[in-house]
């Protein structure tokens, strides 16, 4: 069944098939809204919105109109709306928050430098992602972690297609001076060399 088939469903009061919906976006939703989430280390609240946005969507479904967007980029907005809400409400608090360690996941069959190097590399895509401001956050986020055309990325932003592609630009330029320094450092072309 389709998204749109589903959605009929479910407008004519089978209920069940709103479970199929969140079976398949939870995880994409979930991973959307904890990048969103990490610059302001609010991880820890991805799951409450991740079904806050299920719950929004369950309740305005009979509103939504697939002539005009898609489910998913529908839910994206919910999901992105729900952020930046919860985003306000932080700033506004004087709660501070310890930073999260996460101890990842080595494979036995990598050497610990390959492994180190590895988790390096991502740590510091991932804090050169969260360094970007927020929409040019959003925008590379939607395109190179869900695949998101521009068309359903300018829906979900509010944004123009150019001005999109314009944000993914920037995104993309202040990524690569950011770890500008670490590419071109001479002990990480030594160690890539491991991997061959």
């Amino acid at each position: 069944m389709t998204d749109s088939q589903l959605i009929r469903e479910i407008k004519e009061g089978n209920l069940e098939c709103y479970a199929e919906l969140i079976r398949r976006y939870e995880k994409k939703i979930l991973a959307f809204i904890t990048h969103l989430l990490r610059q302001a280390h609010l991880e820890h609240v991805a799951e409450d919105l991740c079904q806050e946005t299920f719950y929004k969507a369950y309740k305005s479904i009979h509103s939504f109109r697939d002539v005009e967007a898609t489910f998913s980029t529908w839910l994206y907005t919910i999901a992105r709306n729900s952020v930046l809400s919860e985003l306000r409400k932080s700033r506004n608090s004087d709660v501070y928050l310890e930073d999260t360690l996460q101890v990842p996941l080595a494979s036995f069959e990598r050497l610990p430098e390959q492994v180190l190097l590895r988790n390096e590399r991502e740590h510091l895509v991932r804090q050169a992602i969260n360094n970007l401001p927020e929409k040019q956050r959003s925008a590379l986020i939607l395109r190179e972690y869900e695949q998101m055309d521009y068309n359903e990325i300018a829906v979900i932003l509010d944004l123009t297609v150019s001005s999109v592609k314009s944000l993914l630009f920037r995104a993309r330029q202040s990524i690569k001076t950011q770890l500008e320094a670490y590419i071109l450092d001479p002990h990480l072309d030594e160690a890539e060399g491991m991997n061959r």
